[in-house]
C-alpha cells in the first residue's frame, strides 16, 4: 500500500493547487489497488486538472475514459492512436461536426491537446476505467470529485460549457443559458438526434464574445 500512496502523492504534484478535490486520495487508492489494468496510465489520470481554474475558458464534459488500452490520454474524447487505427466513433462524429461548423479540414490526429492549450478543459465525469470494461468505475467516487470541479469552473463568470448528452446537461443550470451549449451526445446512438448541426464550436465562441472574452482557435491542424 505504501507504493500506492507514493504514486498518489506523485500524481498530486501535477494537479494545479487551486483545485478543490475532496476525497481524491481515497478514490485513487481504491481504483489503483484493483487487480486489473486501469486506464489511462496513472501519470495521465489527473491530466485535465493540470490546468489552472482561471485558465479554463470552455468546459467540455465527457463520460469515462476509452477502455481500449493505449487510447485514453486523460482528456475527454482525446485519443492516442497508432498509425492506421480508426478513431472512436464519438470522436469521428465530433470531427464531422467540426468540419461542418468551422469549415476546417478534418483533423489528422485524434489528439485534442491543442484545445487544452487554448483553455478548453476536457473533463470526464469518471477519470478511470478497467481495460475492456466501459463504465466500470462509475459510482466509485469520481462523480463527486468532478462535480466539484465543474462547480468551480461555473463560478467564474467568463467560462462557457459545451454539454453533450443528458449526464453532462445536468450541469447546465450552473452556467445558465447565456454560457452553455447543449445537444445530444456525439455517440452513434444519438448524434443524428441533434448533435449534427448543433454548431458547438462557433456557438461557444459566440458566447465567449458575448461575455467580452476572446474566441478559441479550434483548428487542430495548425
Amino acid at each position: 500500500m505504501s507504493g500506492v500512496q507514493d504514486l498518489i502523492a506523485e500524481l498530486g504534484k501535477d494537479v494545479h493547487p487551486e483545485w478543490k478535490l475532496p476525497g481524491i486520495e481515497a478514490v485513487l487508492a481504491d481504483v489503483l489497488t484493483e487487480d486489473a489494468q486501469i486506464l489511462p496510465e496513472p501519470p495521465r489520470i489527473l491530466r485535465a486538472l493540470q490546468m489552472a481554474p482561471q485558465d479554463v475558458r470552455v468546459l467540455i464534459v465527457g463520460q469515462d475514459p476509452y477502455p481500449t488500452p493505449g487510447h485514453a490520454v486523460g482528456l475527454s474524447f482525446s485519443v492516442d492512436l497508432a498509425p492506421g487505427e480508426r478513431l472512436p466513433k464519438s470522436l469521428a462524429n465530433i470531427f464531422a461536426e467540426y468540419q461542418t461548423d468551422l469549415g476546417l479540414d478534418r483533423p489528422t490526429s485524434g489528439d485534442l491537446t491543442p484545445w487544452a492549450e487554448q483553455g478548453v478543459m476536457l473533463l470526464n465525469r469518471v477519470l478511470t476505467v478497467r481495460a475492456g470494461q466501459p463504465a466500470s468505475h462509475h459510482n466509485r467516487g469520481w462523480e463527486e470529485i468532478t462535480e466539484s470541479v465543474v462547480r468551480q469552473v461555473a463560478e467564474r463568470p467568463d467560462t462557457v460549457a459545451i454539454l453533450w448528452g443528458k449526464p453532462a446537461q445536468k450541469f447546465a443550470p450552473l452556467f445558465g443559458e447565456e454560457r452553455v451549449i447543449v445537444s445530444p451526445h456525439p455517440s452513434p446512438l444519438s448524434a443524428y438526434r441533434g448533435f449534427f448541426g448543433s454548431h458547438p464550436f462557433t456557438g461557444a465562441n459566440q458566447l465567449l464574445a458575448n461575455l467580452g472574452a476572446d474566441p478559441v482557435n479550434w483548428d487542430l491542424n495548425r
